[in-house]
């Protein structure tokens, strides 16, 4: 008995050791989980933020609050849905209400490009003067170093950018009657929708601030951030990090590249605000630019209207102001550009204040009713990453029951850039959204369009774009024809006639090359070439009825004469033509005539140059001259028509 209790007595100790055992292990488990949930809370409300460009291991991505499924991702009851979000998982970060902007000091920001703390510590210890000189062109050329790596990254000097403010003020251009401008007190709200991919974050914030120090609190619903899948570390949770300590700023991330009119459409589907403000990541705002474009938008719903857009310089930052008035036109090629006419604020000093009607508008900065940008169509989802969406919006909006203008009480400046900042991954994108506009929206007149761009003809023969959609949205909206669009609202762009025989590369016999126009020069008044024929439609002339040789995709300038020299000069709009302007072809012979002179075109090269030039009249190696006429190659000339006429 008794070895049975002792037995017994030691079962027991042994089974209380092994409750003690797990009581403990449960009691470790707890505790861990409670200290894991209490420090993702931290992650989750992080306070200030810490220094930019720094990464944190084990840090959580952002939380995913929006699905596939969001119906706000929707046009609206009576449209297509936007097909090309639906498969999206899309981010959100929310900006923390009642919290303090962080400090602006330039290190809470500041991207350190390769080499700077290199270059910092070689300037700490100068021991003597040469040392010292050595270190300075060191610094130089170190900086010089930097500032290129950063205009081959961004397209502009972002060293530069950096050492500005991004709260800095731009002088005050906006004309004086437009300072005594009254605006009704009950304007619409607003949603600035500033898309980005890999922009640099000095820009990217600046344009943040400018748009929350200018504009009203009163009207401005939202600043909405959406990122484009950046691939650039400052933009992850660095920006999110930043962006959570601005008040009134929302971003928004997208896992796939959208574009940008997919990622406007984004933007547009999840803002608040009654009329949506988009603009590039890269601008700067003039004091007062948000209330005349409200202003102008609640007066109408349909209208669309854009700022004067002046221009910062991509290698100084320095402001540019753009002179007014100034309207939004695209040529044949469908290349959208500003065009300026100062004459006619000369005729009418009232027009200083007065909006104008534009053909079209560029996409830097637009405003428009979010209820009528969904009910026309919102941005077409078929167009490639970026290129053109501006000008089938114009002509959509135009056709489509709407107007277009720019507000010159409104302005804001547009980071111009050396070279486009996201690269295409081959040039046929562009000319595919080109042919996507021209098929849905020219009519016949597309034919002109191809006949210019003869890459786009080329890819059109072999494929066509899937528009069925648009068509189905045009017929539905109502939308009148391009001919229309030509006439009402566009009538100063020249229709060409484009005849057999008589249009096309200009291309001369005697040298094997063709009529050119040197890039870079003015656009009027300068001595034209002969260059290698590029075959891509940039050297099309039409000889029209009128007797004019018309050149360019614009078709605005015309063959003209300077002393012995044939230049470029703008073609009247009135009928007859001055006879200055007149030629005629001699289809036997291949001479074109000058008519007021009765002397040739010819094409001289460098060895035959005269040895003296007209004034005014800048000289080149080469060039077309007028000469007495004779049977010399040089002399002969026919019309290479790329496309045929029958052609798109």
């Amino acid at each position: 008995m008794r070895l049975w209790g002792r037995a017994t007595a030691a079962r027991r100790r042994m089974l209380c050791l092994w409750l003690l055992l797990l009581g403990f292990a449960l009691a470790t488990l707890a505790l861990s989980d409670l200290f894991n949930r209490d420090r993702s809370r931290t992650q989750q409300n992080p306070g200030p933020p810490r220094r930019p460009l720094q990464r944190f291991p084990g840090e959580p991505d952002l939380e995913v609050i929006v699905d596939s499924r969001d119906p706000a991702l929707e046009l609206g009851a009576d449209l297509a849905p936007l097909k090309s979000l639906q498969e999206d998982q899309l981010l959100f970060v929310p900006s923390t209400q009642g919290t303090k902007n962080p400090p602006q000091k330039k290190g809470s920001y500041k991207v350190l490009l390769p080499g700077t703390n290199r270059d910092t510590r070689a300037t700490a210890h100068p021991t003597h003067g040469e040392m010292g000189k050595a270190v300075v062109l060191h610094l130089e050329g170190a900086e010089r170093d930097s500032e290129i790596a950063a205009v081959q990254k961004y397209g502009f000097n972002e060293v530069v950018s950096e050492k500005i403010s991004l709260h800095r003020r731009l002088p005050e251009a906006r004309h004086p009657a437009c300072l005594g401008e009254r605006y009704s007190e009950s304007l619409p709200s607003a949603s600035a929708v500033i898309c980005f991919h890999d922009e640099a974050w000095s820009t990217l914030l600046r344009t943040v601030h400018s748009v929350l120090d200018t504009a009203p609190k009163q009207y401005l619903q939202e600043v909405l951030l959406v990122d484009d899948l950046s691939l650039h570390g400052h933009l992850k949770n660095v920006l999110s990090e930043y962006v959570s300590h601005l008040d009134g700023v929302r971003l928004i991330r997208s896992t796939r590249r959208l574009g940008v009119g997919g990622c406007r459409a984004l933007g547009a589907a999840r803002a608040a605000g009654e009329v949506l403000v988009f603009m590039d990541s890269h601008c700067e705002c003039q004091k007062g630019w948000l209330e005349p474009l409200l202003e102008r938008v609640a007066q109408d719903r349909t209208r669309v209207v854009s700022p004067i857009m002046d221009v910062i310089d991509w290698q100084t930052f320095q402001y540019n102001a753009t002179q007014w008035p100034v309207r939004g036109v695209f040529d044949w090629k469908l290349d959208f550009h500003w065009e300026s006419n100062p004459q006619l604020q000369d005729k009418d000093p009232e027009s200083a204040v007065q909006s104008l009607r534009s053909p079209a508008l560029g996409g830097g900065v637009l405003a428009i009713d979010r209820h009528f940008f969904q009910s026309v169509g919102a941005y077409d989802p078929g167009m490639l990453l970026w290129g053109e969406e501006q000008i089938e919006l114009s002509i959509r909006v135009w056709s489509c029951g709407g107007s277009m203008e720019v507000v010159p009480c409104s302005r804001v400046a547009h980071l111009d850039h050396h070279h486009p900042p996201y690269q295409f991954p081959d040039q046929e994108l562009l000319q595919r959204n080109k042919i996507r506009i021209a098929d849905t929206w020219m009519d016949a007149y597309r034919k002109i369009f191809y006949r210019r761009d003869t890459l786009a003809h080329f890819i059109r023969q072999s494929e066509s774009p899937n528009i069925t959609e648009r068509l189905r949205l045009k017929r539905g909206l109502g939308c009148r024809n391009f001919h229309w669009y030509l006439t009402t609202v566009y009538p100063q762009l020249y229709i060409p006639q484009d005849r057999p025989a008589l249009s096309g590369e200009l291309y001369n016999v005697g040298t094997g090359s063709c009529a050119d126009y040197p890039r870079g020069q003015d656009l009027q008044d300068g001595a034209m070439s002969i260059a290698p024929c590029t075959g891509t439609g940039s050297q099309h002339c039409d000889l029209n009825s009128e007797l004019e040789v018309r050149w360019g995709p614009m078709g605005a300038l015309c063959f003209d004469a300077r002393g012995e020299r044939v230049v470029l000069s703008p073609c009247p709009r009135q009928r007859p033509t001055i006879s200055r302007l007149r030629w005629k072809f001699i289809k036997l012979s291949g001479q074109l005539v000058h008519q007021q002179s009765q002397l040739c075109l010819e094409a001289v090269k460098e060895e035959g140059l005269p040895q003296s030039s007209p004034k005014n009249v800048s000289t080149h190696t080469g060039g077309l001259f007028l000469r007495p006429c004779n049977h010399h190659p040089r002399q002969q000339w026919h019309f290479e028509q790329l496309v045929a006429p029958k052609g798109a």
